[in-house]
């Protein structure tokens, strides 16, 4: 088990921040996990510990959302995510700590940019549209950034977004779709090794934090403008994505 009291105090933040979005305020910042916590520790072991952590979080959220998600999205997406895994899967092994520093902080940087550009005109566009060759691309996108360091929420938003499904139905399907893929990522995350045992105590250390974080933002969703908080975490994270890429590509 980790036995850094500076690694706790950053997991511990990070933890509860994923476990509000997870329940419906300021949804997407599932990925913050990783960029935080490699800031600190290898980025492969950093998604390793959140990975148990996020499959307790899916129970609590699909419980909240059960049966509001739109089930033609899924079916676009879902497939496209499966093949992602399995392409993560298989070149997990060619990839070095620094390299996934550099892919998370590049992912996490175009997270950011994807909300200014992307999300913020949701309002403007056509509506529903459920392509089944752009579910593909972005299902396989995400399936595989999720799989690197959890971070498929900015392909999946690509998708979703312009579908304009009301916030509710749009949390819900993005809830039902991350439960699926974490539970499939067990299997490769076991299969490779991830699953250790030092990596699992260190999880069970911070699962505390999981239904703390729900809960929390199940009363934010409810009662906090989410405005100051949707600024924090996106300079924190834009930030943190730059300082991986610079440390990623100053140590290859």
């Amino acid at each position: 088990m980790i036995e850094s009291p500076l690694f706790y105090a950053v997991a511990a933040v990070a933890v509860l921040i994923v476990g509000i979005s997870k329940g419906g305020f300021v949804g997407g910042f599932g990925m913050i996990a990783v960029p935080m916590m490699a800031m600190l520790i290898d980025p492969r072991q950093a998604a390793a510990i959140m990975l148990p952590i996020l499959c307790v979080m899916d129970l609590f959220a699909v419980k909240i959302f059960w049966g509001k998600w739109d089930k033609a999205a899924l079916i676009s997406v879902i497939p496209g995510a499966i093949i992602g895994i399995i392409f993560g899967t298989l070149t997990f092994k060619l990839l070095n700590a620094d390299m996934i520093r550099i892919i998370v902080g590049a992912l996490t940087v175009l997270f950011v940019l994807q909300y200014y550009f992307i999300e913020r005109r949701r309002k403007s566009a056509p509506g529903l549209d459920y392509n089944m060759a752009k579910g593909g691309i972005c299902g396989a996108l995400s399936g595989f950034t999720s799989f690197i360091a959890h971070a498929g929420g900015g392909p999946l938003s690509m998708y979703l977004f312009p579908l304009k499904l009301d916030k509710t139905k749009l949390l819900a399907t993005s809830v039902m779709f991350f439960m699926t893929v974490n539970y499939v990522k067990l299997i490769p995350y076991a299969w490779l090794g991830q699953l250790s045992s030092e990596n699992l105590m260190t999880s069970l250390v911070l699962l505390p934090l999981a239904p703390i974080g729900i809960k929390l933002g199940v009363w934010m969703h409810h009662k906090i403008s989410n405005d100051i908080f949707y600024i924090i975490c996106y300079v924190a994270l834009f930030f943190t994505g730059l300082k991986l890429i610079y440390e990623g590509v100053t140590n290859l």
